[in-house]
């Protein structure tokens, strides 16, 4: 088995090298991750300007290459062009703090993991609960490597994506698994006003997350109660619901438009 691992808080993250201490032991480890801090940057990929890649040794790795680009060019360049075999399974993590509800529309790790399975590769996002400057991910890559195997026992679906979330606590302290949907996530969106030494105005965003009720089934309930979160997600983001309501509700305009008649 082959397993490229990624993640959005750069290649000397503790999470990272944490599954790679972890997984050496059941595949082939793979490396392309950030050069630096890229969370919160999403879907995004370099378009206008070139990505620079340098190919660098770390223990338990077959390759392993520093990307000058996003989360998702790591996926891209990994999957398209570094790496010559078939890759069986991304990984992408494990993060630095949740990727809970609407985080996976801003978390670069989900979408590095998104990415992969848009290659055709299935792929897990792991995040730990903890923003603290030591975190301890041992757990969290035992655990990811526990799923793989599960997953990979009966064989896993090409178009599979699984967002894993692990609460900042003692392995004897978490109450078990807990199978969930996407929650809900907002922040209080803060800026803070500065200016920089020529009078230009800049801002600092900050703030923290605004507490809401939630779902019993949701992710972000099961982390605070203290479960570990696996989320199922999929990249078909079609509301099915408002599609037929909307196909009765213009059908005789559509008929219109169709023909060129005015309304």
């Amino acid at each position: 088995m082959r397993i490229l691992l990624t993640n959005d808080d750069g290649i000397h993250a503790s999470g990272l090298h944490a599954l790679i201490k972890e997984l050496k032991s059941i595949a082939e480890i793979y490396v392309a991750a950030p050069d630096r801090e890229r969370s919160g940057t999403g879907h995004s990929i370099t378009v206008f300007d070139p990505i620079k890649v340098m190919p660098t040794r770390i223990e338990g790795t077959s390759a392993a290459w520093i990307v000058g680009g996003t989360p998702v060019d790591c996926v891209k360049l990994a999957l398209s062009r570094l790496i010559a075999e078939k890759v069986d399974i991304v990984v992408s993590g494990v993060n630095h703090g949740p990727n809970l509800g609407t985080d996976v529309l801003y978390s670069g790790t989900v979408s590095a993991a998104a990415e992969g399975v848009i290659l055709g590769v299935p792929s897990i996002a792991v995040s730990l609960n903890d923003y603290k400057a030591e975190m301890d991910a041992g757990f969290a890559a035992l655990f990811t490597r526990n799923l793989i195997r599960t997953v990979t026992r009966k064989g896993i679906a090409t178009t599979t994506l699984v967002n894993v979330n692990i609460p900042a606590l003692e392995p004897d302290k978490i109450k078990g698994i807990r199978i969930t949907r996407l929650g809900v996530r907002n922040y209080d969106n803060l800026f803070e006003e500065r200016k920089d030494p020529r009078g230009n105005t800049y801002y600092w965003m900050g703030g923290g997350v605004v507490q809401e009720d939630q779902e019993p089934d949701s992710d972000v309930m099961a982390v605070e109660e203290g479960y570990i979160s696996i989320t199922p997600i999929s990249l078909d983001l079609t509301d099915y619901k408002l599609m037929e309501e909307y196909r009765q509700t213009f059908a005789r305009y559509l008929d219109f438009f169709s023909r060129g008649d005015k309304t």
